[in-house]
């Protein structure tokens, strides 16, 4: 596979929430370079945030390990403990299983990046901490629930 070309990946922005949740990832994009090198087995995403977004719901993943980079910038990752400041360089990893949710701020005035590499697993299942969500992935399709199993139509 020759060197990927960045120019070349189509940037991603929205989310697949439901709303009201896809408004407040708003200024989050990522390039899936994974996905544009082939891979199969792993993503890996470079994930842009611009000043006061967020990435994605605080979360923790059933049956995906995944660990991020911070390569520009600065955000915050909050997780269960509290909230810890992350530049350039910081790594974190969050093993499949651990119900310790998390997600990452930009609450600086430039944007900030960092890398993500999880597993693909075939089927996954991804917990909302802070609302009463969940996501079933599989078949290349999403369907969302509320915690208790039944079917979402709405935040309660």
């Amino acid at each position: 596979m020759p060197k990927l070309d960045l120019a070349l990946v189509p940037v991603k922005t929205g989310s697949i929430y439901p709303e009201p949740y896809a408004a407040m990832v708003k200024g989050r994009s990522s390039l899936r370079l994974g996905e544009a090198g082939g891979l199969t087995q792993f993503g890996v995403n470079l994930v842009t945030l611009e000043p006061g977004a967020m990435s994605s719901l605080r979360h923790w993943h059933r049956h995906e390990d995944e660990f991020v980079m911070i390569t520009e910038g600065e955000c915050v990752m909050v997780q269960d403990a509290g909230e810890t400041l992350m530049r350039a360089g910081d790594c974190a990893a969050f093993p499949a299983g651990s119900t310790d949710g998390h997600h990452f701020l930009n609450r600086t005035d430039r944007p900030a990046r960092f890398l993500v590499v999880g597993t693909k697993a075939p089927a996954e299942v991804a917990t909302y901490s802070d609302v009463d969500l969940m996501v079933h992935i599989g078949g290349g399709a999403a369907r969302f629930t509320y915690k208790d199993g039944s079917d979402w139509d709405g935040p309660r």
